[in-house]
């Protein structure tokens, strides 16, 4: 019997493996400036860093603001404008 050399074997690259893989682009806690690019249905500023959607409350479009990242989860985070 022979055996055949493993192919592979590296995770790197693969989604969720590796080193260095972060799985979201903010953090809870991080303040960030974005731009506000539309309203969300429940009337919440619309941004997006690196393709997440970033749910502001009390923000309109067409507005920079500095932002406070409150909760990320999922394919949103949801985030509050401070002063």
């Amino acid at each position: 019997m022979g055996y055949s050399k493993r192919q592979g074997g590296n995770y790197e690259g693969r989604r969720g493996h590796g080193k260095g893989f972060e799985r979201y682009p903010v953090a809870v806690g991080e303040e960030i400036e974005v731009d506000i690019v539309e309203l969300s249905p429940k009337g919440e500023g619309i941004a997006r860093v690196q393709g997440l959607v970033i749910y502001v409350a009390d923000a309109k479009p067409h507005e920079h603001v500095k932002i406070k990242i409150n909760r990320v989860g999922g394919t949103t985070a949801e985030a509050e404008v401070i002063k």
